[in-house]
């Protein structure tokens, strides 16, 4: 099904799947952006006393079985169900039959942070109690990272395609657009499912919630009076191919991927800096070929700590001579680790189709030492060209990605 081009192709979003605590499926997602919709519950995944607080967007209305057609739910965690689910649902959303996406070279690439450490959770907690011949096999095998990508293989029935796991934390999702972008461009891969995973896990809210940076009921990114993260969990997944084969099956396109840059400083383990993701946002810019000026909105990384929002906000106004408005979808579905910049990517896509801004929920008074407009608690009607992304990671990863509007004007 592929064919020769004498060039770069142009790479555009004709699918969109995205599991979320606001929304399952893109119909769902896009209404709980709309009305600012609120995943914040108390956390029940794990046992939480001893905790000072502990609330967190998780999903409670998820049944993986009605998702998965082929494989059992019990053999893959949460995480990989999640993964599973929304490439299905984007698969179903881009047109495209599965009998003809079957004949295609594709690459799945999945990004996360903690891969099944759910599972792995539980693991710990079975040896730590009975030694480890009480640990479940079935629990074992299912908890390799892997089972993200591979798992979306085995589902659809894949044959002629690569799969990827990508690790690089709270910038993974945006790294694995990224690497479907480039196997599409390149022609190495004719469909790209791309996106990130994670599912709540003890391991990861513990180990923020011991560096003080767990709020303690809403996260309220770029507010004065912010207190950190809430973990949240879910899926984001792109389907993604050229252009001359979106047009050629007259697929609806979502957007355009205009470009998108990476970085890595190692400047600390888990502190950001400025000038490292102002530099990764100036490539991100001439990688795709626009301007400052030219970015209608940014979707930030907006994670609500002190020390985020305002580095985050000084490289956009060191970059930016007037910064457009800046919002965090974190503020609804908290921060879903890998899976966190795929679906922000999934909310850019849908409010270029759509033409509007998300808000940044949880709002009373904007920091000044970020001095942005974070498009408080309210949707925003607009008219959406160009969308800039940003995603940074513990030890420096940074990943900005840039959509655009269909249209000539990207044409290259």
């Amino acid at each position: 099904m592929s064919s020769e081009h004498p060039g770069p192709r142009r790479v555009v979003i004709t699918g969109l799947g995205a599991v979320t605590s606001i929304g399952t499926g893109p119909a769902e997602f896009l209404a709980g952006l709309r009305t600012g919709r609120s995943g914040v519950k108390p956390i029940t995944s794990f046992d939480t006393t001893g905790y000072a607080h502990a609330n967190g967007c998780e999903i409670d209305d998820f049944d993986p079985a009605d998702w998965l057609e082929r494989l059992d739910p019990e053999e893959l965690g949460r995480a990989a169900q999640f993964s599973v689910a929304a490439a299905r649902m984007a698969v179903s959303d881009s047109g495209m039959d599965l009998a003809e996406l079957r004949l295609r070279r594709v690459l799945v690439s999945v990004g996360t942070t903690d891969g099944e450490s759910r599972d792995l959770d539980e693991l710990m907690e079975r040896q730590l109690a009975d030694g480890p011949q009480a640990l479940p096999p079935a629990v074992a095998r299912r908890s390799t990272a892997g089972l993200l990508s591979s798992s979306v293989v085995r589902e659809l029935l894949l044959t002629d395609v690569q799969a990827v796991t990508i690790p690089t934390a709270c910038a993974a999702g945006n790294y694995a657009i990224g690497s479907g972008f480039d196997a599409i461009r390149s022609g190495e891969a004719d469909v790209a499912l791309s996106g990130g995973a994670d599912a709540v896990c003890r391991k990861t809210f513990t180990g923020f919630y011991r560096l003080g940076t767990i709020a303690p009921e809403l996260s309220q990114p770029f507010d004065i009076d912010r207190k950190g993260i809430l973990t949240g969990e879910g899926a984001g997944i792109l389907f993604m191919e050229s252009l001359d084969s979106a047009l050629s099956r007259g697929a609806r396109i979502y957007a355009e991927v205009l470009g998108y840059a990476l970085n890595c400083d190692a400047h600390h383990p888990v502190a950001p800096d400025r000038d490292s993701l102002a530099a990764c946002i100036e490539l991100a810019h001439r990688n795709a070929g626009v301007k400052p000026e030219d970015i209608d909105f940014i979707s930030a990384h907006g994670t609500g700590t002190k020390a985020n929002d305002v580095t985050e906000a000084g490289a956009i106004r060191q970059v930016f001579p007037v910064p457009p408005p800046t919002v965090s979808i974190k503020s609804m579905l908290g921060h879903t680790m890998g899976a966190a910049s795929a679906l922000a990517s999934a909310a850019c896509a849908l409010a270029i189709t759509e033409g509007f801004i998300p808000p940044t929920i949880n709002h009373h008074e904007t920091d000044p030492e970020c001095g942005l407009d974070p498009v408080p608690n309210v949707a925003r009607t607009a008219e959406v060209r160009i969308v800039q992304n940003n995603a940074l990671a513990f030890a420096g990863n940074n990943a900005v990605l840039i959509l655009g509007a269909y249209g000539p004007r990207a044409a290259g």
